[in-house]
């Protein structure tokens, strides 16, 4: 039988051990709150949208499962049109991209575990700033980001991203029912956002997609903002080792189909090699955040 991972205050002592604990909170905290603008942690709130230790909440408060499925979202997403013009004509993706990363993180953060008044604040103000981006596509098309549809696309590809990141680094034998009860938990955002159709399960999540696949498109601008989001470098270098296995994750976590479409290469590291360093990375930081 396979030997259980060895806990860490018992391989470097417990003092040492709560010094590095501070060490990796206090780095992974930096990368998703700008200290420059005041921002803090989003704590978690018995007056949440959600209640706690509802399915959303154990699916959304894993840090590195949702670190590699919001890229792989994020690269999912871009193969829209719509979805990537409105990337592209009215962000600074080019010289911000971790800022764009954090306000998605705050987002989902703030909604999924805040207070219920200041997650309905939120989605109000996400909801007016759609209101107000459009544009026309390189063919003609028009585009408007608060097009339902498109908010749908959105909002599957994260769900799935998510949801299938825990089920591979933390929770392998997650029941099909609670599956589909997070899709139905985390169906109130986007419906408040205006989104439609909205998945209420793993079926209507998987037939959504196979519905959208169609509309979906790979040019040089998705080339161009696929390769920033992959090639972004941490701010912390010491960071740099964790950030390659996370992402490599993302693309493995990939569909097969949209792998293709972006040209990316199975993991440059073997796949089982990926997946080790990634549910190691996990279990430290789970042991960090307690």
């Amino acid at each position: 039988m396979p030997s259980r991972p060895v806990p860490i205050p018992a391989l470097i002592g417990d003092s040492l051990a709560k010094g590095v604990r501070r060490g990796i909170v206090r780095q992974v905290r930096a990368v998703f709150n700008d200290t420059a603008k005041g921002e803090r942690p989003v704590m978690r709130s018995d007056d949440a949208l959600f209640e706690p230790g509802s399915v959303i909440w154990r699916v959304h408060g894993d840090v590195t499962t949702m670190m590699v499925g919001g890229v792989a979202a994020l690269l999912l997403q871009m193969l829209h049109p719509a979805v990537l013009a409105g990337v592209w004509d009215h962000s600074n993706f080019r010289t911000d991209m971790l800022g764009r990363l954090r306000r998605t993180a705050r987002f989902i953060a703030t909604t999924t575990f805040g207070a219920r008044g200041e997650a309905e604040k939120v989605i109000a103000r996400v909801h007016d700033i759609h209101d107000r981006i459009d544009g026309t596509l390189p063919d003609g098309t028009p585009y408007r980001a608060g097009d339902p549809r498109l908010l749908a696309w959105v909002h599957v590809t994260e769900a799935m991203s998510f949801l299938d990141a825990w089920i591979r680094y933390g929770e392998p034998s997650m029941t099909p029912a609670d599956q589909d009860r997070y899709f139905a938990d985390f169906a109130r955002i986007p419906e408040a956002l205006g989104a439609n159709p909205v998945p209420c399960s793993r079926a209507e999540a998987e037939a959504l997609i196979a519905t959208m696949r169609p509309e979906l498109a790979v040019d040089a601008r998705t080339r161009e903002v696929a390769a920033l989001v992959l090639r972004q470098q941490p701010r912390n270098l010491s960071a740099t080792p964790v950030q390659a296995i996370t992402f490599q994750a993302a693309v493995d976590l990939l569909p097969d189909w949209a792998r293709r479409m972006h040209g990316l290469p199975a993991p440059r590291l073997t796949r089982p090699l990926v997946r080790a360093g990634t549910s190691g990375i996990a279990r430290t930081l789970r042991w960090a955040f307690g």
